[in-house]
Parts: structure tokens; C-alpha cells; sequence
């Protein structure tokens, strides 16, 4: 009896840790942070000698002396910093013991079905807002005529790119999309409004899908020793990239711009 409890509760803590681990790749923690918090989850459960491997792709885990080992696969990855937070608040407070490993364990569950985001449109002012302040950023002369511009690209950009992503699991088609869509409707206005730039309010408007965190933590994986899984993000991030400068290219080339 004691062997059979002894192993459901290295088979829960397992679970917790791996649930904890995938939540936070797919909110685009880097892999130090998650195997960070899960070694932390384990020793705090009593657990002396857990071991993890965390890749973009796949964490692993194994307890008891290796006896036990299971992986967790990660196919969707996003930015959810809030996600990343939550489930790290969790793990510091069931070292602090404040919370028990049954709430700790109800809690990382509920993050599955009710994820942290902020509302669509939110998301799409925030995008308006980001694209023109960056173009103001990016471009030393600029006209204040292509600020309102960049906005509205940049949130229907983002509203196109939100549209697609849910309807194809094909990596960077969405980002490709987007991009076309937003030049689309950049060299229509453009083209109606001749005083306008259409460099300047692409510029502005497709920083908002550019992939800076992700190149940030590609970057901070490498400098931490994690070179797997930074080679892994910066191929991803660059893909992304050469995503979004396509979708620009392909339509510029068809219309002549």
C-alpha cells in the first residue's frame, strides 16, 4: 500500500511540474525560467532528485532516481508574459507554503481552459497605438499626415493576423497573410492619398507582428547555455521575419509598387 501511494504522489508532482513547464514555453518563457520553476515545484514537494530538460518543443522530466519519466509535447507558442507570471507566482507561493499541493495542482490545471489574454479589442488599440508610435520611432523624417495611417494599418493587420491564425495550423502563414493584407491596404490609401508614404506606414504597422521577444529570449538562452533551444527560437524568430518581409515583397512585386 505505501509503494502504491509512494507512487501516485511522485506521478501527481510530475504532472504539476509538466503542466507548469508547457504552460509557461507556450507563454514564451525562456527555458532557464521554466526548468527553474519546475526543479523548484519538485524540491518544494519533497522530491530530492528531479531532473528536466526543457526545449521549445518538448520538456522532460524525470523523478524518484529516474524511475519515473515522462515529456510533455508544445506545439502552439505565443507571448503571454501574464501566463509566464501566474504560474511562476504560483510555484513561489507553494514554496512560501501558502498554498498546498492540491491547490497548487487545481490551480495550474485552471490555467489550461481559462488562459490570461486581454480582450480582441484591446489587443487590436494596443496594436494601433504600437504601430504608430514606432513609426514615429523608427523613421527620422516622417510625415505626422502618415501616423493616423499606420494605426489603422497596423490594427487591421493585427485583425487579420488573429483571423487567419485561427482557422490554419500552418506555422508563419498567418504572419505572411497579415503582411500581404497590410500592404494591401497601405498602397490603397496611398494610392487615394498621395501625400502619404506608404514606406513609413508599413514600417510602423508590421512592428507589431515583428518577433523582438522572441529574437530577446533566443538570445538569453544562448548566453544561459541553453544552445538547443536558442538556436531553435532564432530560426523560429527569423522564420517569422522572412514571413512577414514576403508577404510585403509578394505584394509589392504583383501590383509594380
Amino acid at each position: 500500500m505505501a509503494e502504491t501511494k509512494n507512487a501516485e504522489f511522485y506521478q501527481e508532482v510530475l504532472d504539476i511540474c509538466l503542466t507548469a513547464g508547457r504552460l509557461m514555453i507556450e507563454g514564451g518563457s525562456e527555458m532557464y525560467r521554466v526548468e527553474d520553476t519546475m526543479l523548484r515545484i519538485a524540491h518544494n514537494a519533497g522530491v530530492t532528485d528531479p531532473r528536466v530538460f526543457a526545449t521549445p518543443t518538448g520538456v522532460f522530466m524525470s523523478l524518484d532516481g529516474g524511475k519515473l519519466s515522462q515529456m510533455k509535447q508544445i506545439r502552439d507558442r505565443n507571448i503571454n508574459l501574464e501566463l509566464v507570471d501566474r504560474v511562476n507566482e504560483l510555484s513561489r507561493k507553494f514554496a512560501a507554503k501558502k498554498i498546498s499541493l492540491k491547490k497548487l495542482k487545481a490551480r495550474v490545471l485552471a490555467l489550461q481552459t481559462d488562459l490570461p489574454t486581454f480582450p480582441l479589442w484591446m489587443q487590436v488599440i494596443g496594436a494601433a497605438a504600437l504601430s504608430a508610435t514606432l513609426l514615429v520611432l523608427f523613421m527620422d523624417d516622417y510625415d505626422w499626415i502618415d501616423f493616423p495611417a499606420a494605426a489603422a494599418v497596423g490594427a487591421l493587420g493585427y485583425l487579420a493576423y488573429v483571423f487567419f491564425k485561427r482557422f490554419t495550423k500552418i506555422r508563419f502563414l498567418s504572419e505572411l497573410v497579415a503582411a500581404m493584407v497590410m500592404s494591401l491596404i497601405a498602397i490603397g490609401i496611398v494610392h487615394f492619398f498621395p501625400n502619404m508614404v506608404v514606406d513609413n506606414i508599413l514600417i510602423g504597422a508590421l512592428m507589431t507582428l515583428v518577433p523582438g521577444l522572441a529574437f530577446t529570449n533566443a538570445l538569453r538562452d544562448l548566453f544561459m547555455g541553453d544552445l538547443l533551444s536558442g538556436m531553435v527560437r532564432m530560426l523560429e524568430a527569423t522564420l517569422t521575419a522572412l514571413a512577414l518581409g514576403g508577404g510585403v515583397g509578394i505584394v509589392i512585386k504583383f501590383l509594380g509598387v
